[in-house]
């Protein structure tokens, strides 16, 4: 029997991660789909950022910015008593940032190609800003929505180098699967670490054959 901990740590972050990112993500994609400001260029740069940085890199400065003797991480442990680094919460903020990118640019795709005509018309009607993004935008975005929330999760079930950074190996609190599936090919245990693999493997290729089944079904409703 293996260790399901890991397992339960993962997917526990994975969700946490992704409902954080859902709120955030949809207001932010929003405004990069958008706006016209001189500054889109440059938060466009850095929510892709992760994209394009080896793990450790974003791992090392996790590590620094979250420390309890650095600015953001001394101001989190004074004012909310809880250390960010070799702790769950540390894990939950340093994926919400990894993985931005993976909401964001498919929700920011989908909102850019919806027609404007839609949202004035909702407003001609009487309907509010609130109640058009979620009975108007939100609805003709389901593709996008979907694919940018299955990305996000799968994204953050995957993670290694910047868990291992900011979170350590501690059983039961930051231990995912990634780096239990490590620690068993490092004792030489490979059955354990092929258990850890193929339980991945399965769960994330059956949501992504949910998400372009889905997608795919939807393309056809719309086009009949």
């Amino acid at each position: 029997m293996i260790d399901l901990q890991p397992l339960f740590t993962t997917f526990r972050l994975a969700l946490i991660t992704t409902a954080i990112l859902l709120v955030i993500s949809v207001p932010l994609a929003s405004w990069l789909a958008h706006s016209r400001s001189r500054f889109k260029t440059i938060i466009e740069a850095l929510v892709s950022m992760p994209l394009v940085l080896p793990p450790s890199v974003l791992g090392f400065y996790f590590l620094v910015a979250f420390g309890p003797a650095h600015g953001f991480g001394k101001f989190i442990e004074h004012y909310f008593n809880t250390r960010l680094v070799f702790s769950f919460p540390g894990l939950v903020v340093a994926s919400v940032i990894y993985s931005l990118p993976f909401m964001v640019h498919p929700i920011q795709a989908g909102l850019a190609g919806l027609s404007p005509g839609l949202k004035e018309a909702s407003f001609s009607l009487g309907k509010g800003r609130m109640e058009t993004l979620f009975k108007v935008t939100l609805p003709n975005i389901k593709p996008s929505l979907l694919t940018g929330v299955v990305l996000a999760f799968a994204h953050t079930i995957g993670e290694f180098g910047v868990v291992l950074m900011i979170g350590g190996n501690i059983p039961g609190q930051t231990r995912v699967a990634s780096i239990a599936i490590y620690d068993e090919v490092e004792a030489m245990n490979y059955h354990a670490a092929n258990v850890y693999a193929m339980i991945l493997f399965a769960i994330t290729f059956s949501i992504l054959l949910i998400v372009y089944f889905v997608n795919h079904r939807y393309v056809i409703t719309r086009q009949l």
